[in-house]
């Protein structure tokens, strides 16, 4: 088993790689090889079998073409520009966003083993006159540009696994929550940093009310969505390969409160609530209401509670990066 992680030096990407060394298989194969590519190289990380690292702009056809000439069993396309990001500069989302992904899937119908690919969506797909709940078979009506370009990469992704080119299936991501890191362009990124900044003792701003409901998943239940999504036998996938990653619907107000029943009350102190309308404007259209019945039924799973969001952060972030300091 030969794997390509595409997106491969960003949050996700790194957690990926790890949590398939500790496994060693992928679809009951024993991983042989693994390559990690992005804009930039990714730091290598350490596993049982032999990983690459590869810096690839997806936006360059010939640099796809170059990365993907080796075969690979399993393509995780992580790589995006994020939505405010996407919003700001509409040429660079639509270069990355959906010329990238054409580009990486033009490169996967090339190699003759029609290799699994597991593309990374979005809830941005979401938005407008759509009811409530949101359900697997709700027509995307998205209200950004990202959105927009995450909805075509579905249909394309879709389109390739019809026509046997790929073994397409595509993930619907909810807001991942508590993210490891500094702030992103993603318009959502301060439902990690009202979190992430305060439990290390900094401040942190909600452009955003108390009473904001989003749709939220920890890493790594995401992670673990990511593996089992790969896994997924195409008979399974049926005539839709899309699906809506399982999550849990809350308030900032009960984010909040389930961080202080964690660690106590000090943390929630640092968080300062101050109106952004840019972020305002943005978020206003996603939805928050989802019934992920697909993504459970095939055995994905959501968190038990916020409370668990906020302990796996100290346990894979903060306490990671301790004991990675250790001499």
């Amino acid at each position: 088993m030969n794997i390509l992680i595409i997106g491969g030096g960003g949050f996700l990407g790194q957690k990926l790689v790890r949590e398939l060394a500790t496994q060693g298989k992928l679809r009951d194969r024993e991983i042989v090889g693994l390559t990690l590519a992005d804009i930039v190289a990714p730091a290598p990380c350490d596993a049982p079998f032999a990983v690459k690292t590869a810096s690839c702009d997806i936006t360059d056809r010939a640099a796809v073409d170059s990365l993907l000439a080796a075969r690979f069993d399993v393509i995780f396309l992580l790589a995006a520009v994020v939505s405010s990001h996407a919003e700001a500069e509409f040429d660079v989302g639509m270069q990355v966003n959906l010329h990238g992904v054409l580009n990486v899937l033009e490169a996967a119908r090339s190699q003759q083993n029609a290799p699994v690919l597991l593309f990374t969506s979005s809830l941005a797909v979401f938005g407008g006159d759509v009811p409530d709940p949101i359900r697997d078979w709700t027509v995307p009506n998205p209200q950004t540009s990202y959105g927009t370009q995450k909805a075509i990469g579905e249909l394309l992704v879709n389109d390739y696994a019809r026509r046997g080119f790929v073994n397409g299936r595509s993930l619907r991501l909810p807001t991942i929550s508590v993210r490891p890191g500094r702030p992103n362009r993603a318009a959502s990124s301060f439902m990690s940093s009202i979190i992430r900044e305060p439990l290390n003792g900094e401040e942190a701003i909600c452009p955003v009310a108390p009473d904001f409901t989003h749709y939220y998943l920890s890493p790594r239940l995401c992670i673990r969505n990511l593996v089992r999504g790969a896994e997924i036998d195409a008979e399974e996938l049926g005539e839709n390969r899309t699906m809506t990653m399982p999550g849990r619907t809350l308030t900032i107000r009960q984010m909040i409160a389930a961080m202080t029943s964690v660690v106590g009350p000090e943390p929630a102190k640092l968080i300062r609530f101050e109106d952004d309308p840019a972020i305002r404007d943005i978020v206003a259209g996603w939805r928050f209401d989802y019934d992920p019945a697909k993504a459970l039924a095939l055995g994905l799973e959501a968190d038990e509670s916020f409370e668990d969001n906020v302990r796996y952060y100290l346990a894979d972030d903060i306490e990671r990066q301790r004991e990675s300091q250790l001499p």
